[in-house]
């Protein structure tokens, strides 16, 4: 399931060679997208419905990945103000998609095993590696024929069109028949019975005792938490991809994704997993020297000190995001 972001990197730097041919320079990454779209269903949740909610994402990932292909056999490859438009609203649709699919799977997952959580977001990082591997055998299958690289382009696309299609018959069909989702269903079940007796029998008591917080007092009783993650980020996109793609090449996001999905695993090792919280605040503050390092080393050094700093970037947002939780 984690697998399904490979197409929301579509617009991303992987075929970014083919835009700058037939479009324009410039492109909507979809993550202004995701951001809101987690902020709403974040606000919503208790009233959203789970499966509609990921299936949802899901369908839309294939539909809007199916649209690209669409576009660009429609216009043949050619430029434009409205194949470009048409690539950004694709864009935040794959936003869309994407904040619904992680935030639904999150949801799910984490009331079952915090392992489940860990594997669906280590398949987020296996697909930002394969994404541009993918790219790279689907760009030198036509290396040498004639309009070569958006006919490779096209081919990643029907391939992550594929993949998008396969996580709906997954999701659907394969996904809710499974030993263990039978199993945390029915433990589900028979906990929210009981929690529902429980509330009220001390409603029934005192109808004061027993208050919901809200989404604004658990904002504010975890502030730091979400301040601090917030700094993480900002760290992170600050640099990638933007930085990444424009001035340093497709290869450092390749071993950013390619360490991004090594980093996943590595906080699982508790020796080696930052647990104090004020060592925690002081990493996440010093990664905000990444930013002047890449800035330096884009201007003055070689290749070698990008790709060290580019894996430190991507291991340090790993380590920081794992050690909130």
């Amino acid at each position: 399931m984690g697998i399904s972001s490979l197409a929301v990197l579509i617009p991303d730097v992987t075929n970014e060679p083919h835009y700058k041919v037939s479009l324009l320079k410039s492109f909507d990454s979809g993550v202004s997208t995701i951001f809101c779209g987690n902020t709403c269903h974040t606000y919503h949740e208790a009233k959203i419905n789970t499966r509609k909610h990921n299936l949802f994402g899901f369908i839309f990932f294939f539909i809007s990945s199916v649209l690209v292909l669409a576009l660009d056999l429609a216009t043949s490859g050619k430029g434009g103000l409205g194949p470009f438009i048409g690539i950004c609203a694709i864009s935040c649709a794959l936003g869309v998609a994407d904040a619904h699919v992680q935030g639904g799977m999150t949801r799910v997952l984490s009331l079952m095993r915090p392992e489940f959580v860990q594997s669906f977001f280590a398949g987020l990082a296996a697909s930002g590696f394969l994404t541009p591997s993918l790219r790279l055998v689907t760009k030198a299958a036509f290396e040498n024929t004639q309009d070569g690289l958006r006919k490779g382009a096209l081919l990643f696309f029907g391939i992550s069109a594929f993949f998008e299609l396969l996580c709906v018959l997954l999701y659907a069909y394969v996904f809710p028949k499974l030993p263990v989702m039978k199993y945390f269903r029915s433990k589900a079940a028979l906990e929210g019975s009981k929690t529902v007796s429980a509330i009220l029998l001390l409603t029934a008591r005192n109808p004061k005792e027993y208050n919901w917080l809200s989404n604004k007092e658990l904002l504010l009783q975890n502030f730091g938490y979400a301040l601090e993650l917030f700094l993480i980020y900002v760290v992170t996109l600050s640099i990638f991809p933007g930085f990444l793609s424009e001035d340093a090449g497709s290869h450092s996001v390749a071993m950013y994704n390619t360490w991004d999905l090594i980093g996943r695993y590595i906080p699982v090792i508790k020796a080696i997993k930052l647990v104090s919280r004020k060592g925690l605040t002081v990493a996440i503050f010093l990664r905000f020297f990444l930013i002047p390092a890449f800035y330096f080393t884009g201007k003055y050094g070689d290749q070698g000190w990008m790709i060290l700093l580019t894996s430190f970037l991507s291991l340090s947002h790993d380590c920081s995001t794992k050690g909130l939780q």
